[in-house]
Parts: structure tokens; C-alpha cells; sequence
């Protein structure tokens, strides 16, 4: 059965500021998703739930990859949620709706979207990837790890499929622009731009016979609205099983929490904390955040979520994620503890800051410093 599997993400407003929506919200989405479904027949099935403050609506459906009514739906669904935040008075009213209409794509409307249109295996297997508080580029690393390191992921060994290599498909988001790299021939190339997480953010990855395995957001909010309205907050979809990676070797991928830049105003690098189903991003500052939803599927019809990162041996990544981000935070605003200038979300005020102090230097007569 060919069907597509289209998450798609937003921010539209904070209990008492970043931090997670108000049941009464999650609750106006739910709802205005299965009324729509049910009147239009548009779904298969669907999920929607939160990480952070960011409300995630996971639909199954035969319509293919970037869908009018499909993204429509989703659009509408947060347009009506806004409402219910703002009479709420929750903070960060519809955030990430960055236009005032529709117009048939919900990308680069603000909304993060990854989607995939694949020919439904009889088992279908795959995990929904949610971050808050980060940058595209959060899952970069990992997916290093589940696609190119044998330490990683065993079956990059053991497995034909991806012992052949894979394609990553990787976005210049300055530019749009996306580079097709070939394993093992292109691993140099690949590897060159995963150090920049910030510029080079992983798009897609496909199989040697161009079945798509992963999905991942890829637009930056910034580059959208022109000015800081919040981190972008990848979300992304992994297929797991038989010729793709094991579930556990796909969501392992996380279990080293990795520097991500992000937190409260977007300022530092902090280490990215997997989470449990429905967590609030901390108002410790606002640590990067990611959880894991684990779906079997079956003629579009999804069970679960089972909670990937809900098990008791992951207290012990959140343990250290949390000890990392105390020494860094601990460095305070010195860099590399901060972004870099061109990088930081709230880049206004420090060249408003950098402007004032330009104007106090003054040439030297350099024989005078001697």
C-alpha cells in the first residue's frame, strides 16, 4: 500500500512562557483534526502531542508528500489552537505561524514538516523524532551515528543493505540548495559538512535504491521572519527494521547527549536531553530537548506511540545531559559557551550593544603602547 506518514510541528503558545501548551490546547488541535478527518475523509489515522512548547500532528494518509489538504489541515488546526492560546493568555500566542494565510505549503510558513511517501512494508515500522529549544541541525550527529559509525550501529556491519551506503541529502540553509552525498565515496564530503550544524542540516536519507528512510525539517525561523521568534525545533521520521537500522540503533543514536546550540534566547551550546512523551521544555534554562515516538503501521493505521525514551535506563542520559549543561552554562556568556555573533538568535541587541561600544574606540599612536 503506498502511504505517507507527514509530521508536522509549531509552537502557538507556552503555559507562563516556553515552556509546554496547556491540555486545553493540545486538546482544541486533537479535536479539530478528528473533526476534520471524520467530515472530509482526509486521514487514515493520526497522533498529536507535544515536546516542549511545541504541539507535533502525526497523520497518515494516501496523498503524497507536501499535500495541500494534508498541510491545510494542520494549518488550520494550529490557526484555531492560536485562538484558544490567546484567549488563554499563554505566552507566544501563535509563534510559528509567521504569515497571515495560507497558500497551499505549509513550508517556510513557519510549521516544521518532514514527511515521507514510501510503498508500506507488512510491517511498517518508524519513530518520530521531536526537539525544542534547538536548531535543524540537532540531528545531524545522530544520524552520523545510525548511517556511517560501526560503533554506532551494528548493522552498518552485519546488515547488506546498509553496508552498500546510503544517500544523505544535505540543505545549505542559507541558500536552499541540497548536496547529494554518496557512502562510502562521498564520507569526506558528508562529514565536512555535518561539523556546521548551523549551515549544513540533513534533509533526507535515502537507501542505494532510493527508498527514503529518513525525513527531517530543515527550515530556520529566523531566515523566514527576518528577526528571533523562537529556535526552530526540528522535527524528523526514521524507518527502522529489516534493511533500515534497528529501532535501537536508530534512537541509541541519542544516548551520548551532544552540544546543540539553543537554550533560553537561543544564546548557548548546550547538550540535547532525551526526554519522555510529553515533557515541558525546563525552566532551568530551557535545556534542548528531544523525544521519541515509536509507531508500528499497518494500511496507515498506527499503533502506539510507544515512548522511546521513556525506560529507566534513560534517566541516566538525562543525568548526564543535565551535568553537561551545568558546566557550560557555568562558563556563562563567554564563548564557547555562547554562539558566535552571527549565530545568535537575539543578534539585535548585541549589535545594538557592539554599536555603542565601537563608537568608544579611538585610534592609538601604536610608539605609545611600547
Amino acid at each position: 500500500m503506498r502511504t505517507t506518514i507527514s509530521a508536522i510541528k509549531a509552537d502557538i503558545g507556552g503555559i507562563g512562557g516556553h515552556t509546554r501548551p496547556s491540555d486545553e490546547l493540545v486538546e482544541v488541535v486533537k479535536n479539530y483534526v478528528a473533526r476534520t478527518s471524520r467530515e472530509e475523509h482526509i486521514l487514515i489515522d493520526y497522533y498529536v502531542g507535544y515536546t516542549g512548547d511545541d504541539i507535533h500532528i502525526v497523520m497518515t494518509h494516501t496523498f503524497g508528500a507536501e499535500n495541500e489538504k494534508i498541510h491545510k489541515l494542520a494549518w488550520d488546526a494550529f490557526k484555531e489552537g492560536t485562538q484558544l492560546a490567546k484567549e488563554q493568555g499563554l505566552y507566544g500566542a501563535g509563534q510559528d505561524l509567521l504569515k497571515d494565510a495560507f497558500s497551499g505549503n505549509v513550508k517556510g510558513m513557519g510549521p516544521g514538516v518532514a514527511e515521507i511517501e514510501m510503498e508500506e512494508r507488512p510491517s511498517e515500522v518508524f519513530c518520530i523524532l521531536a526537539a525544542d529549544k534547538t536548531e535543524p541541525g540537532a540531528f545531524n550527529f545522530p544520524l552520523w551515528r545510525a548511517f556511517v559509525d560501526a560503533r554506532s550501529s551494528t548493522g552498518l556491519i552485519i546488515n547488506e543493505k546498509l553496508a552498500s551506503g546510503v544517500t544523505f541529502k544535505m540543505m545549505d540553509v542559507m541558500t536552499g540548495m541540497i548536496a547529494n552525498l554518496k557512502l562510502w565515496e562521498d564520507k569526506p564530503e558528508l562529514e565536512a559538512s555535518l561539523m556546521y550544524p548551523g549551515r549544513y542540516v540533513v534533509h533526507s536519507v535515502l537507501s542505494m535504491d532510493g527508498e527514503q528512510i529518513v525525513a527531517a525539517s530543515t527550515d530556520r525561523l529566523h531566515n523566514i521572519a527576518g528577526t528571533y521568534v523562537g529556535k526552530d525545533d526540528p522535527i524528523a521520521i526514521i524507518r527502522t527494521q529489516k534493511d533500515f537500522p534497528a529501532t535501537e540503533e536508530a534512537c541509541s543514536a541519542f544516548n551520548n547527549p551532544h552540544y546543540v546550540s539553543g537554550n533560553t534566547r537561543g544564546s548557548h551550546h548546550l547538550p540535547l536531553m532525551p526526554v519522555k512523551l510529553n515533557s515541558a521544555a525546563s525552566v532551568n534554562y530551557a535545556i534542548p530537548i528531544v523525544s521519541c515516538l515509536i509507531f508500528s503501521m499497518h494500511n496507515g493505521k498506527i499503533t502506539g506511540p510507544h515512548d522511546g525514551f521513556g525506560t529507566a535506563d534513560w534517566d541516566l542520559q538525562r543525568l548526564w545531559a543535565s551535568e553537561r549543561a551545568a558546566i557550560m552554562r557555568n562558563q556563562g556568556f563567554i564563548h564557547p559557551a555562547t554562539l558566535v555573533p552571527e549565530e545568535l538568535e537575539y543578534n539585535k541587541g548585541y549589535e545594538a550593544r557592539m554599536n555603542k561600544l565601537n563608537k568608544k574606540f579611538t585610534h592609538v599612536d601604536k610608539k605609545k603602547l611600547i
